[in-house]
């Protein structure tokens, strides 16, 4: 089941993004990787800064979260993740469907590391594709309050979709 998390989902939450993020330790820069790598002050002030989040329930228990975001003109699709025991089966897929439903804006993006292949090719799969090295600087700074550091490491993925 599909849904709005609630504030009682909180630590749901906080589990599943942080277990499904040990698949970033090794991968991206040593210095971008922390542990917790998204403590609850970071998860308050991403939901505080308006990200909404979803997540999808099996047997009641929160398997994936994903968090949409619109700011400006577009609409960011945030912090999307699977418990790593629940990896491949369709869950991220459901939950980006869901939110491409939500998104109000006929522009979407996407950041991600730039090491993180398979993440990059999840929205490739879904017919998001990577921007130019000017462009996701651009985009990264003009949508995104993150550390220019994490610019220099991440990728933008951009789904253009006619305007409804």
């Amino acid at each position: 089941m599909i849904g709005k998390l609630s504030d009682f989902e909180f630590n749901a939450s906080l589990n599943v993004i942080n277990d499904a993020a040990v698949a970033y330790r090794g991968v991206i820069p040593a210095d971008r990787w922390k542990d917790p790598y998204m403590p609850a002050q970071e998860l308050k002030e991403e939901i505080q800064s308006g990200m909404q989040f979803y997540g999808l329930k099996e047997n009641d228990v929160l398997v994936a979260v994903m968090g949409i975001q619109p700011v400006k003109n577009v609409t960011l699709i945030r912090h999307a993740y699977v418990l790593t025991s629940h990896q491949r089966k369709g869950y991220g897929e459901k939950l980006l469907r869901h939110l491409m439903t939500l998104a109000a804006t006929p522009t979407v993006l996407v950041g991600t590391w730039k090491a993180a292949f398979w993440a990059v090719n999840f929205y490739v799969k879904y017919g998001f594709k990577l921007v130019s090295e000017e462009e996701k600087n651009k985009l990264l700074r003009e949508y995104w309050n993150i550390p220019e550091r994490q610019v220099e490491t991440s990728v933008v993925l951009k789904l253009e979709r006619q305007k409804q």
